[in-house]
């Protein structure tokens, strides 16, 4: 009697083990075909091209694109959106895709002049430090967003290839693919530039 009864214990021991083992089994495969569809119909992987967004973003650094990341919201002041440098047109071949950080969202008035930004006639201090701003290009004149219309700037300011050019111009919503969200090499969200110390911040008060 005791040894069947040993052997029962052996059978639910190891039927207790099977199950827990395909319990785990179909959570791992759940969780590889959820990250399969997140990084194929969520994100885009593409890569930097140029200076213009250093020191957040480097030359040939790849990156991925949250495409639904603006399904409900429009994007905001100081998101790194990526877009194609002109609309895509069907039938024709995919335009370069840029990066660059929102400054100025629709309807809203922008100017640049002597280094400092200007939103809606009130001065825009970022918490964060970019490099100074050498001209304003095109938005030294006071500039309107449409209501469709974003108006972005490089992280290197002195790099005016971006709305402050006349032949880069504001960035249509119909352009936008959607918010650089994580930089690969080393993998790490896309964040601002160094946040200001608080040295800095009481200096200007």
């Amino acid at each position: 009697m005791n040894l069947n009864f040993d052997e029962e214990i052996k059978k639910e021991k190891r039927k207790k083990l099977i199950k827990t083992s395909l319990i785990w089994l179909g959570e791992i495969v759940f969780v590889i075909v959820l990250a399969f569809f997140i990084i194929h119909f969520c994100f885009r992987r593409t890569t930097t091209i140029g200076s213009s967004m250093e020191p957040t973003l480097y030359n040939g650094q790849e990156v991925f694109i949250n495409t639904r990341s603006y399904m409900l919201f429009s994007p905001k002041r100081e998101d790194v959106i990526a877009f194609y440098e002109k609309d895509k047109q069907e039938g024709e071949e995919e335009p370069l895709i840029a990066i660059r950080r929102v400054i100025a969202c629709p309807g809203e008035k922008i100017k640049i002049s002597d280094g400092k930004i200007w939103v809606d006639g009130t001065e825009y201090i970022s918490k964060y430090t970019y490099p100074e701003i050498a001209t304003g290009g095109i938005a030294e004149q006071e500039l309107t967003c449409a209501e469709n219309e974003y108006f972005v700037l490089s992280d290197t300011r002195s790099n005016t290839d971006d709305s402050r050019s006349s032949a880069f111009g504001m960035v249509n919503e119909s352009q936008i693919i959607g918010k650089v969200s994580f930089r690969l090499k080393p993998f790490s969200r896309v964040n601002r530039p160094e946040q200001k110390s608080n040295q800095t911040e009481e200096g200007k008060k």
